[in-house]
């Protein structure tokens, strides 16, 4: 088939084709390199991923389909992250993977991609390369674990890690027994089994249309998985006779119907980051507003951790996404295709929830409203998010007294002081975690709660940052607050004491200080001093390029697509 794009490389008898022939042989058959279209299996598997470290297994069960299908299967591992491991923050590597993974794509003889990933930064940074270079690609969800237990209680991953350390802050818990908890976190291989970033970017894959429908939320220990692995390494293959590209896919429509799902499942405020950065490679006009006005009024029907009780495993067993998309089919919009060519909505049809108390129906929600809340204000111009469905009710409409931490090292150093002028009515406040600032923007904005407050039996309070935070996290906290303080955003000239109001049913973030007194502030200089500054490398290139929160965090040279063609020869 002259129309493969691999034919580029390997058609014709020229010393070109010959050296790309030759040194791929290995093996393989003369009918490899004839008409069959060549299938990369972007497999970011890697002992120090180790979410993903079980994708090698995966991607073997895509290699079958890929030969059972007619075409060829060539394993290409791409940089992988893992989020519990690689410090100051994996978002710094997002799109450094994405940018690698986009050019290895355009640079190798491939005609189409699967794409295996599921560690929380893997499937964005997967998307995003993917929108860019615009081969047909297809996503395999690496699955989430099994559920652990202590003392016959189920353990979320993440989410029970931070409950279980500030209870052993608090003396309520010994730290002999926090530490025999360890075993028990992670019971299997798989990511997190809470509706973390992970599982909310698993399933906002499948809601966008990128996944073989069904297969987000197979747990990774399930041998469904590796059935759903092969039948995907054969629709590979009938992407690239089609002719579907991500562009096909990833449309206004698809990204509407991601939102309604982020809020129908409790999904991770990380979502709205990585969804605006995929939304900028794919030259979609996705705004922090459609957050907001595509979200609001979605019921949330998921009862899992961090904003329910049960967990994934439970989730699949109940009936999986396609059961909770069932629910509000009505609002997905149903001209958005997915992989296969058909609509979302019409692989819904027929899927049950076999356990109401895991997957809500449309008339007896956990919460009524439960999309992302976009907040604006004279604290974030440009916005701020929140997830009202993890945070207290009553703390959703406050006025407190603002505490201001310097840096992350601040924080450390001055929380859990005595003297730390803080009470429960207090707002927390954290600059200096944003994309520059950091660099990187961490995991750090559901700030500890003060050791003595605790001690008085407080659980959560208000807490305001740049930063982000775990999609396993809880309670009532501010995130991605625009532009961030490192830019010269409001957040630098809060001081403690100043009063701050959150208003989330009116989507406001105040200072209530007149403006022409914040006008003659300057940004503190413990504050500025902390700021990131780089001398070399991706950091330095990062912070002289990083986008704000609000623009999805992407650098700024990346957005849009470049396409699939390389222009010059090798040889």
């Amino acid at each position: 088939m002259t129309d493969l794009r691999s034919a580029q490389w390997y058609g014709g008898d020229d010393r070109n084709a010959y050296i790309h022939r030759a040194w791929m042989r290995r093996g393989l058959p003369d009918s490899a390199f004839s008409g069959r279209p060549h299938i990369a299996i972007a497999n970011t598997a890697s002992d120090l991923t180790p979410c993903n470290m079980h994708l090698n297994d995966v991607a073997e069960s895509v290699k079958a389909g890929v030969w059972e299908a007619g075409g060829v299967p060539l394993n290409l591992p791409v940089v992988s992250i893992g989020e519990t491991q690689v410090r100051p923050t994996a978002m710094l590597w997002r799109n450094l993977a994405a940018m690698a993974i986009e050019e290895m794509l355009r640079a190798n003889p491939i005609d189409g991609v699967v794409l295996l990933g599921g560690c929380d930064k893997t499937i964005p940074a997967l998307l995003m390369a993917a929108a860019s270079v615009d081969l047909p690609a297809v996503v395999v969800p690496g699955g989430p674990m099994l559920t652990g237990h202590f003392r016959g209680t189920p353990l979320g991953c993440g989410t029970d890690v931070w409950r279980l350390s500030e209870e052993v802050r608090a003396g309520t818990l010994s730290q002999e027994a926090f530490m025999r908890s360890e075993s028990a976190m992670i019971r299997s291989r798989g990511h997190c089994n809470t509706m973390g970033t992970a599982s909310t970017m698993a399933s906002m894959a499948e809601a966008l249309g990128m996944t073989l429908p069904g297969i987000a939320g197979t747990p990774a220990p399930d041998s469904r998985l590796l059935a759903l692995s092969h039948e995907t390494g054969k629709l590979a293959v009938e992407l690239v006779a089609a002719g579907r590209r991500p562009s096909d896919v990833l449309t206004k429509a698809s990204f509407r119907n991601a939102i309604v799902t982020l809020a129908a499942i409790g999904g991770s405020t990380n979502a709205v980051v990585h969804l605006l950065a995929i939304a900028g490679r794919a030259g979609v006009d996705l705004t922090l507003d459609d957050f907001d006005r595509v979200g609001s009024g979605v019921p949330l029907l998921v009862d899992l951790q961090p904003a329910g009780r049960h967990l994934m495993d439970d989730l699949y067993r109940a009936g999986g996404l396609h059961a909770v998309l069932n629910e509000v089919s009505d609002l997905l919009d149903g001209a958005a295709i997915t992989v296969t060519g058909r609509p979302l909505v019409e692989h819904l049809a027929g899927a049950e929830i076999w356990d109401e108390e895991v997957i809500r129906r449309r008339a007896k929600p956990l919460l009524d409203d439960a999309g992302i809340a976009v907040l604006k204000g004279n604290l974030a111009p440009d916005g701020a998010v929140i997830k009202p469905a993890a945070a207290s009710p009553e703390l959703l409409r406050h006025r407190g007294r603002a505490v201001v931490f310097e840096s992350v090292e601040d924080l450390h150093a001055r929380l859990d002081s005595p003297d730390l002028d803080v009470d429960e009515t207090s707002v927390l406040i954290l600059r200096g975690c944003g994309p520059k600032g950091y660099p990187g923007m961490p995991e750090v904005g559901n700030l500890p709660l003060p050791a003595k407050l605790l001690a008085k039996g407080v659980r959560d309070m208000v807490r305001i940052s740049d930063a982000r935070m775990s999609g396993t996290a809880y309670g009532t906290v501010v995130l991605h607050a625009a532009p961030e303080a490192a830019v010269g955003g409001p957040l630098a000239l809060v001081r403690t004491g100043d009063p701050i109001v959150l208003d989330v049913p009116a989507r406001r973030l105040d200072i209530d200080l007149p403006l022409e007194e914040l006008a003659t502030r300057q940004p503190s200089a413990a504050s500025v001093a902390a700021y990131a500054s780089p001398a070399r490398g991706w950091e330095r290139l990062y912070v002289d390029h990083v986008m704000q929160a609000d623009k999805g965090a992407d650098l700024d040279f990346l957005t849009g697509a470049s396409g699939p063609d390389v222009g010059r020869e090798s040889h």
